[in-house]
């Protein structure tokens, strides 16, 4: 059951958005009013808000079931539409599931059933077969990515998932990819379409190569990160073993990075997520993984290290900038004697050599990242956690960076020349009713 439900105008205001997109202000409405709708929009375009502010609206304050279950591909994207939601503090509960972690944890959470239940496929059947919570109470299923759960594998757990749901009244399918197939099971008759991958936007993106002399582009990659100015960005590559090569290499460097890949558990991915979102890494190396479905900063530049097999894979990991109405760079880094897959045509050429006078000298690290063994199920608040460090660790507000508060832990950014006195002070200091632990988070 709901409190305090906030009106779409509190919402955008809390949001900080002063103007829907053109694809959210026709989606919105038509999802609101329409019993089954297609979303096809580019990565970054804002779906998540476009499928979730009706999505309140059609929530029923008074009831303490699920009603609205929204299956996604990833734990990455499940934790991200969680995070959207809660943001907007509509009063309605909103809980993720999702594999990687342990049921307990997810039997904690959803104890008491939260008005939006998000999840991946896998761990929603779980759920749904232990008859953890009321089925008969859903009436709105949100597919988000649906594409991806099918190419990942997830076809006959939303299959199951789908075939009990008797009470179905609202169905929303999104995707970035034109021309999806969609399975019979879905029951997705006669829907409307809001199809924005086909509207010719002036694009904001803009596509550089950069040439190495050597077939190991080691070097060439910091030059350009160099050239950048220490921006914060995403250096994609194919394999795991590329990541493990590229991370070496700028451990060498002394450039501050974390690494995501599907190899990963899921706690270091989501770790590694929340140090490049506070700064504490200069640099995200990853997989096509985190080409969809994060939840990261506006970036000014993504460096493909190794270019994707695939022409879609290329547009994926591109949307990761220039995202809505901002400008970005996607870089392809080529060794001299490599050729453009056909799919990339008609691009310009940087040197980031040593010989360029534009190279910038690396800044040294600023952010740490501490963790604290206490959240949001210990009713602490990130003012509490604010107040601790400003008042007992002796900070001022620009030396007190992110704040990520979790059900059972935070994570908090701090100058990295603080990060051990600051341990060896806070540590054991008690929140709300809580003694916490303080420790530097390992990479």
């Amino acid at each position: 059951m709901a409190n305090h439900i906030k009106s779409q105008e509190d919402i955008l205001q809390k949001l900080n958005i002063q103007v829907l997109n053109p694809m959210q202000e026709e989606a919105i409405p038509l999802i609101e009013n329409t019993t089954n709708t297609i979303l096809l929009s580019p990565t970054g375009t804002g779906k998540t808000l476009a499928f979730s502010l009706p999505l309140l609206t059609i929530l029923d304050p008074e009831s303490p079931d699920v009603q609205a279950l929204i299956l996604v591909p990833s734990r990455e994207l499940a934790i991200q539409i969680e995070q959207v939601i809660r943001s907007m503090g509509s009063g309605y509960k909103v809980n993720a599931v999702y594999g990687g972690r342990p049921v307990s944890k997810d039997k904690i959470e959803i104890k008491h059933n939260p008005a939006i239940l998000i999840g991946t496929p896998g761990r929603i059947l779980d759920h749904f077969n232990s008859e953890r919570f009321s089925k008969t109470s859903i009436q709105t299923l949100i597919l988000d990515e649906f594409d991806k759960s099918l190419e990942v594998g997830f076809e006959e757990e939303m299959k199951a998932i789908i075939s009990q749901l008797p009470n179905l009244n609202k169905r929303v399918l999104t995707s970035a990819t034109q021309g999806i197939s969609i399975p019979g099971f879905v029951r997705l008759d006669k829907p409307s379409i809001v199809n924005y991958l086909d509207k010719k936007t002036p694009s904001k993106l803009t596509i550089k190569t950069v040439v190495s002399p050597s077939q190991n582009k080691l070097k060439t990659l910091v030059d350009l990160v160099h050239h950048l100015g220490n921006a914060p960005g995403i250096v994609f590559c194919n394999l795991r073993d590329s990541i493990n090569e590229v991370s070496a290499y700028l451990n060498r460097q002394n450039i501050s990075h974390a690494c995501f890949s599907g190899v990963m558990e899921q706690k270091d991915r989501e770790r590694a997520l929340i140090k490049f979102r506070n700064g504490s890494s200069q640099i995200l190396v990853a997989t096509d993984l985190a080409a969809r479905g994060i939840d990261i900063p506006e970036l000014k530049f993504i460096i493909h290290y190794e270019l994707p097999r695939h022409e879609e894979e290329f547009i994926h990991r591109n949307g990761r900038t220039a995202r809505v109405n901002s400008k970005g760079t996607a870089y392809i880094l080529k060794w001299e004697r490599e050729s453009l897959p056909e799919f990339i045509k008609d691009v310009k050429g940087i040197d980031v050599s040593s010989k360029s006078s534009q190279k910038i000298e690396p800044k040294p690290q600023y952010w740490e990242t501490l963790f604290i063994s206490g959240g949001r199920k210990d009713k602490i608040s990130k003012g509490d956690i604010a107040g601790l460090f400003f008042k007992q660790g002796g900070l001022n507000k620009d030396q007190l960076g992110n704040i990520e508060l979790k059900p059972d832990c935070a994570f908090v950014a701090i100058p990295l020349s603080l990060a051990d006195e600051l341990v060896e002070k806070l540590s054991n200091s008690r929140l709300k009713k809580k003694k916490v632990r303080i420790t530097v988070l390992e990479s």
